[in-house]
């Protein structure tokens, strides 16, 4: 399930900015003046399945895909990674390219959990991360970053549930798109985005 949220359309046919703008008060050459600001994913910190520390700062120059997940997920997940592996596949050692794919079970998915199952996807190198980390951190990132479910609830399968959605980041950390990564229609709309994104970057 996606949740709602506000789009900007430029005028010149790019893809969107997704997200909701605020209003940032600064003061410039002594004068206060409030500008508003697109939605913007923050900062954070994580730990991948090398074990490593990755932030925001890991995807400086990339654009990326985001996505919400657990390795013991019943229901939507299998389907999800297999699509994802499709990007994966498309894009694999594209520098400009990054794929990020959060745990929402952390209690249970460590680090070496998270390895052997990026292992058997046969996810290599640094291109495709999969990370752990606080629970807390990552459902609010989830849901009031990436504007997507990722929450406990006892009555679904596995105790948790979440959003099927990848969501295209672009180099600013702006969200340019939100996909239903369960099905293959909705994967060759992310992959010919992300194709129309790195365009865009080039001109």
């Amino acid at each position: 399930m996606l949740t709602l949220f506000w789009s900007c359309q430029s005028s010149d046919n790019s893809l969107p900015i997704l997200g909701q703008r605020k209003a940032v008060t600064k003061t410039i050459d002594g004068k206060v003046v409030t500008d508003s600001v697109d939605h913007t994913i923050p900062d954070f910190k994580f730990t991948s399945q090398y074990g490593d520390t990755v932030t925001a700062h890991d995807f400086t120059g990339k654009i990326y895909v985001a996505d919400f997940f657990f390795t013991t997920c019943p229901t939507i997940c299998p389907k999800m990674k297999m699509q994802l592996k499709r990007v994966y596949e498309k894009f694999k050692n594209n520098p400009n390219v990054a794929l990020l794919s959060h745990t929402i079970n952390p209690e249970h998915d460590s680090v070496a959990v998270l390895k052997e199952f990026a292992d058997n996807l046969g996810v290599t190198g640094h291109q495709w991360l999969f990370v752990t980390g606080d629970k807390e951190a990552i459902y609010d990132i989830g849901q009031n970053s990436y504007m997507v479910t990722a929450q406990e609830d006892s009555s679904a399968p596995g105790g948790v549930v979440h959003s099927g959605a990848f969501i295209l980041v672009d180099k600013d950390r702006h969200i340019r798109g939100i996909y239903d990564g369960t099905t293959e229609e909705g994967v060759d709309k992310l992959m010919a985005d992300m194709d129309r994104l790195l365009t865009d970057y080039k001109k």
